[in-house]
């Protein structure tokens, strides 16, 4: 019933925001999300062993970006965070997709989530998905929507055919980017732009300064926290690439 399920989607909706929230400062500090202070809906006996629902669903949605302090700071995914994914894998199975393509994008999801369990004591390599339709295929506009939605791959220590992709058509990403950015889908070019700051953390030639529209989606995105994850994210890919311009 709607009146049933609005309530219950704000609150995984919130715990969303509250991980992201989480992840962004354990990314600012260095720490892993897993060993944070506990929120106050949690009791004080374990973080993984008093997990609730919606922050297990908030963990099945943030996916692989939980580990983006660690990956980014050089080190390992961290066994607390990796237990809490393995759990929340358990308790929220992959859903149902629209669309053969969607349920594609959840797949990809997915084997990002455990080549990072693969490599701690919770969980183990999955196969790896077929490959999406490029650019040359669906067009453009079509692909970069659909890399938009795998954007949580954009971190280091992940590489596959959607990599491959980005890295071939770096220019269809941008193109993606400044049309998100003209019809003020802010959301959907923070996404792309995190992939042209992986690109870059490659060592291949930008096709648009990210910088500046970093900064125009932090003035006049929506200020959640996970839009603000996901600048994050860039930022400090950029900032790797910018360094290893320097060093070079």
């Amino acid at each position: 019933m709607p009146f049933a399920e609005t309530p219950l989607r704000d609150e995984y909706a919130a715990a969303v925001e509250q991980l992201a929230r989480r992840t962004l400062d354990a990314l600012r500090d260095g720490a892993p999300v897993a060993a944070l202070p506990e929120p106050p809906d949690l009791e004080a006996t374990g973080f993984e062993a008093t997990a609730s629902r919606p922050l297990l669903a908030a963990v099945r949605v943030l996916g692989a970006d939980l580990f983006a302090p660690q990956l980014l700071a050089g080190a390992e995914p961290d066994g607390p965070t990796a237990a809490l994914l393995a759990r929340a894998r358990r308790t929220f199975p992959a859903p149902a997709a629209p669309s053969p393509e969607a349920a594609r994008v959840v797949e990809w999801q997915d084997w990002a989530v455990g080549r990072f369990l693969a490599r701690t004591p919770y969980g183990e390599a999955a196969p790896v998905p077929p490959a999406l339709p490029g650019p040359e295929e669906v067009g453009w506009q079509v692909w970069s929507v659909r890399m938009s939605q795998l954007s949580g791959l954009a971190l280091p220590g992940l590489d596959g055919p959607v990599h491959a992709g980005a890295r071939a058509h770096a220019l269809d990403l941008a193109r993606g980017t400044v049309r998100s950015l003209l019809r003020h889908d802010l959301a959907t070019a923070a996404r792309l732009v995190r992939w042209l700051a992986w690109t870059g953390a490659e060592g291949l030639p930008p096709r648009l300064e990210v910088e500046p529209v970093l900064d125009r989606i932090r003035l006049a995105g929506d200020g959640s926290a996970r839009t603000g994850l996901g600048l994050a994210v860039a930022r400090r890919l950029l900032d790797g690439s910018a360094d290893g311009r320097r060093a070079a």
